[in-house]
């Protein structure tokens, strides 16, 4: 009796040790994964555009709409855009927009408006 129990073993074994020396190499395919991008693109040429006096209706023709505005404070414009490539980088640009008697005043934010661009208005 106890060789028929072993004849049915042994393969089961031996069947079990060649799938786990076999899973070491198997690799599951890769998965596809999409670069993201989200909110308003942001350029510095888009900043050094921007000039002290601006309306909104320029400020909204050089950079866009705003992706977050203040319900209750209509004076801030938010810009936020976002880029992420998987396994490579992630980038954030912020640049917030204030405006006084619905024109320009000034520019906060990761960019600014440039020395040149500066240079050019004086």
């Amino acid at each position: 009796m106890p060789d028929a129990a072993a004849k049915h073993i042994a393969p089961a074994l031996m069947l079990i040790a060649c799938l786990a020396a076999s899973g070491c190499s198997f690799q599951l395919p890769k998965i596809h994964r999409v670069t993201v991008q989200q909110g308003n693109v942001i350029t510095q040429e888009m900043v050094d555009r921007l000039k002290p006096g601006m309306t909104p209706e320029q400020v909204a023709f050089v950079m866009g709409g705003p992706v977050v505005r203040n319900a209750f404070d209509n004076s801030r414009w938010d810009y936020v855009y976002t880029l992420e490539v998987p396994n490579a980088f992630q980038s954030r640009v912020i640049v917030s927009i204030f405006f006084e008697d619905d024109q320009l005043v000034r520019i906060i934010g990761d960019l600014k408006p440039s020395e040149a661009a500066a240079a050019e208005e004086a």
